[in-house]
């Protein structure tokens, strides 16, 4: 059996007279229905008036639809309902890890251990949640966000990959990379002894990564779900040429109120400024939010505390081979210009990103691999 593709519409157009019916559904679709009587045709038309397809969040009738294109029409059921259903046989661990049908109906993990709860997407390889065994959930996410094939999700933790921000020599390259808005493959799903759980997602350079970056790579991005949540952003040079490239995984931390949160673990260090035109200047104290900030610290390889004295905890993260950090609030301006942000939910979010951004980009040789990890963890405070 076959789903259509597109907006919601009949198989067949409302002018089709009904004499029409049955041939016109014969010559057009006797390539998957090879043999069928004229009964099982006459069942399958008059399903097609009478149960609407489901498109997002959507539903809806048009009996007056133009004939669209027949590889805009049919679509295999095992691009729907049944990829779920045959990735949580292949990958499913019960009790523990489940494959369901997630916001906007794209392919999302669940996990649920002794040690921590979590949920990642299929779409940008992206980890929504991650809630420690008695603890509050630690990752924002937007309530407003849009869930969309193309569209990035706004929360958790976006892969940017291989550009930060806009494209330095292109305004109309996606912001942030090609990477946070494609589906990736799901590689595996591993339940360790320890009760942590693994779970690897890959992707490639294809002919739309090409449009906007002309190398080829393999990226492979692996979660490490337990107590602490660890992130592995693996980049592997396939092509015959170096490339250079900028990454980040951009955490999203969900706090109790950002004006009161501070970062801790920067004092004295260079940043540039990118409020103030990228202006170079020297961190003193903590980092407060109390405006719009978007600073990109350079030469920071320790450990860093988000502090949130709200939800009387701290999280911090702990970096490998990545050499800047960037903290991010949109604040008020930022977020009424954001459609995927609520006005009021920028007070509940602080972001603290490893990565390796503006100078600090990394050169690849053809055939090196390059690994950049952030652990997180909780502590009470």
């Amino acid at each position: 059996m076959y789903l259509k593709r597109g907006n919601l519409q009949p198989l067949f157009p409302a002018s089709a007279s009904a004499g029409g019916l049955v041939p016109a559904f014969n010559s057009k679709f006797a390539l998957f229905f090879p043999v069928m009587d004229k009964y099982t045709l006459w069942a399958i038309t008059l399903a097609t008036f009478f149960f609407p397809r489901i498109a997002g969040d959507k539903v809806a009738m048009n009996l007056n639809a133009a004939w669209p294109p027949l590889s805009d029409r049919i679509l295999p059921v095992t691009d729907a309902l049944s990829l779920i259903d045959a990735l949580n046989s292949r990958f499913g661990i019960p009790g523990i890890v489940q494959i369901v049908s997630g916001n906007g109906g794209l392919p999302k993990v669940r996990v649920t251990s002794r040690l921590a709860s979590a949920e990642l997407y299929l779409h940008g390889a992206h980890v929504t949640s991650w809630q420690p065994a008695d603890a509050e959930e630690v990752i924002f996410l937007s309530e407003h966000s849009l869930w969309e094939d193309g569209r990035a999700i706004r929360g958790g933790i976006p892969v940017c990959f291989p550009w930060f921000r806009a494209k330095a020599d292109d305004p109309h390259a996606p912001a942030h990379g090609v990477v946070r808005t494609r589906e990736w493959r799901l590689d595996s799903i591993n339940a360790e002894e320890d009760g942590s759980v693994i779970v690897s997602f890959s992707t490639e350079s294809d002919a739309s990564t090409r449009r906007w970056w002309p190398h080829e790579f393999r990226l492979l991005h692996r979660v490490t779900i337990s107590a602490t949540l660890q992130l592995e952003l693996v980049a592997t040079n396939v092509g015959p040429t170096t490339m250079r490239f900028e990454e980040a995984l951009h955490t999203y931390f969900r706090v109790g109120q950002a004006d009161n949160a501070r970062v801790r673990g920067l004092d004295q260090v260079a940043y540039l400024d990118n409020m103030d035109g990228n202006r170079r200047k020297i961190q003193s104290g903590d980092v407060v939010f109390a405006a719009p900030i978007d600073n990109a610290y350079l030469n920071t390889g320790g450990a860093l505390q988000l502090i949130d004295p709200i939800l009387h905890r701290a999280m911090r993260t702990d970096k490998v081979n990545s050499a800047t950090t960037v903290v991010w609030n949109p604040w008020q301006q930022g977020a009424a210009a954001l459609a995927d942000l609520g006005n009021d939910e920028w007070r509940n979010m602080a972001c603290v990103e490893a990565s390796n951004i503006l100078d600090a980009a990394v050169p690849l040789a053809p055939g090196e691999e390059h690994t950049m990890r952030a652990t997180l963890s909780v502590a009470a405070e």
